[in-house]
């Protein structure tokens, strides 16, 4: 299995985020919060039962 919130919140420690976006529908996920990062894979969908931990950890990074 690939760790794939493990390897997003690793490349946002390593500033590799650009900016992130909520929309209401990204392919298949609807809400969506879109990250979009220097590295590829250049975006990653996050869906809404996440939402919560990744704010947390966007204002951590700003404190």
């Amino acid at each position: 299995m690939y760790p794939y919130h493990n390897k997003i919140k690793q490349r946002i420690q390593n500033n590799e985020m650009l900016h992130y976006e909520y929309l209401d529908i990204y392919k298949n996920i609807a809400p969506c919060l879109l990250l979009h990062f220097s590295t590829e894979p250049k975006t990653r969908p996050i869906r809404e039962h996440r939402f919560e931990e990744y704010e947390e950890l966007f204002k951590n990074l700003n404190s």
